[in-house]
């Protein structure tokens, strides 16, 4: 579950920096205040003489006034100044890495087999039994 949010995450991340670093533009022809044509790959269609409403009048909106078509250019330009982080390791931090790497390293790692040091050695040879020796019985 972890894993595929972390995943998930990071695509998301990464569409956004393309698309915020993406430039690109859309045309946009509108008609009477209403919108036509939408392009976002090349240039918006204009509108036609079959597109005119006979019945819309009141508008004061015709195919033959000029001021009654328009064609809006809009333009997202990218980003280029990006800040790049620069990772300078100067040789004391790297010591201090390095150290520090290997001491957590060993410190957690098992040994490879159970060593065990008393095993080769005979429990002691008891002669008499001191329970007996010093009459002391638990009843």
């Amino acid at each position: 579950m972890k894993q595929t949010t972390s995943k998930i995450l990071s695509l998301f991340l990464a569409c956004s920096v393309l698309i915020s670093t993406t430039s690109f533009a859309s045309n946009a022809h509108f008609c009477c205040n209403k919108l036509v044509s939408f392009s976002v790959t090349g240039k918006a269609k204009p509108c036609d003489q079959k597109l005119q409403n006979p019945k819309n009048t009141s508008r004061k909106c015709s195919l033959e006034q000029k001021d009654c078509c328009s064609t809006d250019t809009y333009a997202n330009i990218g980003k280029d100044d990006l800040m790049l982080d620069s990772f300078d390791l100067d040789f004391g931090t790297l010591v201090f890495l390095n150290a520090f790497i290997f001491y957590h390293i060993d410190r957690f790692e098992g040994l490879q087999e159970n060593i065990i040091p008393f095993k080769d050695y005979d429990p002691p040879w008891i002669e008499q039994d001191l329970l007996v020796l010093h009459e002391t019985f638990l009843i």
